[in-house]
């Protein structure tokens, strides 16, 4: 999935860090999970691993992804087919499902005066998600089964959404690629060995927790994550929220919104999570053009630093495809490590 300052790039950058300082950690925790690229890449390097992400449909990827080691057991569905192949040849007269209750169809396609998806594709979002939710609370499915069939709808949705990257906008003419019907595929579930876990809360809620290494990606600028995913956040609650504007935005409060957004608070945002943190290490992803400095962030990392153990790297910013022209010359990613106790 395309993420906003998604780390696949970067991954193995991460991991000699890991190893210049750290060797193997016992245990991680990505504190804002996002896409669950960097903790399925810790899960894969055989971590203990802990992801965590405020946002619901973020959750449901690292749920997926991080924390089940099986594939689950779908015996309870009377089916002539896998769940996933059943789900791809769904059509509505297979169901008892009304239009009218389908909300990405009467809000997002055309009916609705939006055009994020054709009216199939999100007709058949809506009949895939509803059937998912109806399979849960007949008990068919438990909650693995439950996340792993939501995380395969939502890594399929991307690909056939009529957006440029992000949801706080849809095309105005039809991208080839909205034009495919969706289709989803079976999640690859790995298993290291460990008991990884996956957190839906506020960060601040596990700075508390003791883990050997803490990894945070927390936002470069002011672009808050719901309003740019608000589609994939509604798909996975479906909890037909109130919208509103031209791209339907569901509603949030000011709880929602991330401090490391905001210009005011960012510097105090990354005191308490520094300073707060009970894991022995920190490693930051950032860059050098974020709403903090970095000579502030620097100083501050410093300041909680134990035994003058800290250390910033720096990379060249690259495109997610090389084929684009990179005109961001001099941005850098970079990560901050520190021992913190």
């Amino acid at each position: 999935m395309r993420y906003i300052g998604g780390k696949s790039l970067i991954l193995e950058c991460i991991d000699d860090v890991i190893h210049t300082h750290i060797g193997v950690p016992k245990s991680v925790l990505d504190i804002f999970s996002g896409s669950g690229a960097v903790g399925t890449f810790f899960k894969n390097k055989s971590y203990l691993t802990s992801c965590n992400d405020i946002l619901f449909f973020s959750y449901v990827l690292s749920k997926s992804a991080v924390e089940l080691s099986d594939i689950p057991c779908f015996d309870n569905v009377p089916l002539k087919a896998d769940c996933i192949n059943y789900l791809n040849d769904l059509k509505i007269e297979d169901t008892n499902i009304n239009s009218k209750d389908c909300f990405i169809y009467n809000n997002y396609s055309p009916i609705g005066g939006r055009m994020y998806f054709t009216e199939e594709n999100a007709l058949k979002i809506d009949m895939i998600r509803i059937t998912i939710e109806n399979w849960r609370k007949s008990k068919l499915i438990d909650d693995n089964g439950y996340y792993y069939l939501l995380s395969s709808l939502l890594n399929a949705v991307p690909y056939i959404s009529n957006i440029t990257g992000v949801y706080a906008a849809y095309l105005k003419f039809w991208d080839k690629r909205a034009l495919n019907p969706l289709t989803l595929e079976k999640p690859i579930i790995t298993d290291n060995g460990k008991m990884n876990i996956c957190y839906n809360k506020d960060y601040t809620e596990l700075l508390e927790e003791e883990f050997d290494l803490m990894y945070a990606d927390p936002p470069y600028n002011s672009r808050e994550y719901l309003p740019n995913y608000h589609i994939l956040e509604t798909i996975a609650r479906y909890d037909y929220p109130d919208i509103h504007g031209v791209t339907g935005m569901r509603n949030y409060g000011n709880n929602e919104k991330s401090h490391f957004c905001q210009k005011g608070n960012v510097n105090n945002a990354f005191e308490t999570l520094i300073r707060d943190c009970n894991s022995r290490y920190i490693i930051i992803s950032y860059n050098n053009e974020g709403l903090m400095s970095t000579a502030d962030l620097t100083a501050l990392c410093k300041e909680y630093c134990v035994n003058d153990e800290f250390r910033l790297y720096e990379y060249d910013y690259r495109r997610y495809k090389s084929k684009i022209p990179n005109n961001k010359k001099g941005l850098k990613e970079q990560l901050y490590f520190l021992r913190r106790r």
